[in-house]
């Protein structure tokens, strides 16, 4: 075999080739695996859009109360009004129907709360829902009184606001409205809270109130 004037072998450009070749072979690998991860995220990204569509229980379940609880009457009304729809509307589970629920009893009073004792409170609001299923009734919208027509007022060292809230309940073709009147009762934390309600109809004001 023929060997340098140092005593070495030829043999070691080809041991250069290899390693050479050995480089570009992993070079590719990582390629592929970078292309590879590339190609995952953005058919990822492409299938988000169409799987990301919130639905209206989601939206009520995802307010935070504790950070965001809504700023005036009116607007306390509008949420308890879009959880009342998300009862009666839509194709709840029952852990969804129990998130609702606590939804619901953080804007009570105090003292509604005491008066609607939670296991009660359950049983009553499953009863109105399947009345509703069964009839095929749905609230089809609401409409709220206007921020001029909220009447507010004292007693008793409370400060109260009243306001009326129109339902209009659908069944088949035959869509029937709905008058209530709430009556809300702002806490030490200058939180308004529902403190009662009843159909309008039942509700006659004297001019002290």
């Amino acid at each position: 075999m023929a060997r340098t004037n140092n005593g070495t072998s030829k043999k070691k450009p080809a041991n250069n080739g290899a390693a050479l070749k050995s480089g570009i072979v992993i070079l590719f690998l990582v390629a592929l695996v970078v292309g590879y991860y590339y190609y995952l995220s953005n058919r990822q990204k492409k299938e988000e859009p169409a799987n990301t569509k919130v639905t209206a229980v989601q939206e009520v379940l995802a307010r935070n109360l504790e950070n965001n609880y809504p700023p005036t009457p009116r607007e306390v009304i509008r949420y308890y009004s879009e959880i009342t729809k998300c009862f009666y509307n839509e194709d709840i589970s029952e852990e969804e129907l129990e998130q609702l629920a606590d939804k619901a009893r953080m804007l009570y009073d105090e003292e509604l709360a005491e008066n609607n004792e939670w296991g009660r409170y359950i049983i009553d609001l499953k009863s109105e829902i399947e009345y509703y299923q069964e009839n095929s009734i749905r609230i089809s919208s609401y409409s709220l009184a206007s921020s001029t027509d909220v009447d507010f007022f004292s007693d008793g060292g409370f400060d109260f606001a009243r306001i009326y809230c129109t339902y209009t309940l659908t069944s088949g073709r035959t869509k029937q409205p709905v008058e209530e009147v709430f009556l809300l009762r702002k806490d030490e934390d200058k939180h308004w809270r529902i403190y009662g309600w009843d159909l309008a109809e039942n509700v006659h004001l004297t001019e002290q109130d």
